[in-house]
């Protein structure tokens, strides 16, 4: 299904006028709008394959009908968000849930959709179909060698069908760890966890990257063996400048300073990208900025505080990902609503006046301090968003063209009522 560029550019007339009423006040209460809404434009979010269908909880999965059944409908699907967003023009596959059968197929759509590869995405935390041996003990950890090694030739396959589509970076999140005390010699699961990690790293071309996540529990509840910040840090340390740290925004205990651990991430040149989400009691999967908006906003702070520190790239030098899905949203709708929520507090954070900033932190003036951060999140920069869009050819209001268009009903149509995403 593709939406018609006429169909946009209607949409966005009928809004036009109102749109150009914000955006002039706006521009009067924020320095530098140009150059905001010229990054806003640069800035593309990655859409995961496996966010295409509807999440799901451990208690049930409520389809909504149309869901991609293969990865080429999940590639039509990420190329109807980036026609209406401009912001999603990337793709993230997760292997082996979705292998392409034909690479130059798969290239061709993604070049008709305008759209790159992202990470690829390594699974050993679940058994597949025909696999030798079982990761119900750990994957990369295992004390049984040959278990390690059939985690590392997939890890090492996945770097090959990365090769093939042009993606340059692997993600490993690695469900090892324990239930219960006695289960585990951490010491030695952190020696087998390296050394498979080391053979992973050897893999890598000259060029890729690899993203190495964290998260405190689940779905071990004792331990995790790459549980925080820290530990991540200690492998990627040790594996070398190739090799970075993956935050995920869900993947910490609660109340954890997730922007202090990407300040000092960013400063040790080990942070590597994001996963977005959001989240009120552990692992959510919600939709990013839908309950935490201000940590979304200090996030994104320290990011461009660092990154500008560092001379770094915004839209290049870090990955971008979002790592959401839920149960009772058209995931599509989801998905527009966590790229918005994500650009809205990357241009909150380019509005924060950093000379002022810097300042009232080398006078000790907290209350000024205080001041110029929540100056910067209360003020309205949907306009800067909705005009970086607008000169991309995308849409003022992408959930409202959405659902005027009824792009759900179209790929009911399409692909039928009863239709369940593979993957997940």
């Amino acid at each position: 299904m593709l939406i018609d560029s006429n169909k946009i550019a209607s949409h966005n007339d009928d809004l036009l006028q109102s749109h150009q009423n914000k955006l002039i006040f706006t521009a009067s209460e924020i320095a530098e709008t140009e150059n905001i809404i010229k990054k806003l434009i640069d800035f593309q979010i990655a859409i995961p394959s496996w966010a295409l269908g509807t999440g799901g909880t451990r208690f049930g999965r409520f389809p909504g009908g149309g869901e991609p059944r293969s990865l080429e409908e999940k590639m039509e699907d990420v190329g109807l968000l980036h026609a209406l967003n401009n912001s999603s023009g990337a793709i993230s596959l997760h292997i082996p849930w979705d292998i392409p059968s034909d690479y130059n197929a798969i290239k061709a759509l993604a070049a008709q959709h305008n759209l790159k590869f992202d990470a690829v995405n390594s699974n050993t935390f679940q058994n597949q179909a025909n696999q030798e041996h079982s990761y119900k003990f750990g994957s990369l950890q295992n004390v049984n060698k040959a278990i390690r090694k059939q985690a590392v030739d997939h890890n090492i396959e996945v770097i090959k069908q990365g090769i093939e589509l042009g993606s340059e970076s692997l993600t490993v999140w690695l469900a090892d760890g324990s239930c219960f005390p006695g289960q585990l010699n951490f010491r030695k699961a952190y020696q087998n966890t390296l050394e498979s990690l080391e053979e992973i790293y050897a893999a890598l071309p000259a060029n890729w990257k690899l993203f190495l996540e964290y998260k405190c529990a689940e779905p071990n509840f004792y331990s995790t063996t790459v549980a925080d910040w820290g530990q991540s840090y200690s492998y990627v340390k040790k594996l070398g400048d190739k090799a970075l740290t993956l935050v995920d925004l869900g993947h910490h205990l609660p109340n954890a300073n997730i922007e202090q651990i990407v300040s000092l991430l960013l400063m040790e040149e080990k942070l590597g990208g994001f996963h977005f989400n959001d989240s009120k009691y552990g692992d959510d999967d919600l939709t990013a900025g839908a309950l935490k908006p201000y940590q979304l906003f200090l996030i994104f702070n320290e990011l461009v505080e660092g990154m500008d520190a560092r001379g770094m790239n915004h839209a290049k030098d870090l990955g971008w990902m979002i790592d959401a899905s839920h149960n009772v949203k058209d995931p599509m709708e989801d998905l527009l609503q966590s790229v918005e929520a994500i650009m809205i507090a990357y241009a909150q954070a380019l509005s924060v006046d950093r000379k002022a900033l810097e300042i009232a932190q080398e006078e000790n003036d907290v209350v000024r301090a205080q001041e110029i951060l929540q100056n910067a999140y209360r003020t309205d920069v949907r306009a800067l968003v909705a005009e970086a869009r607008l000169r991309s050819g995308a849409a003022l209001n992408p959930v409202a063209l959405y659902r005027n268009l009824n792009v759900r009903k179209g790929l009911i149509t399409e692909r039928g009522l009863n239709t369940i995403a593979t993957g997940l």
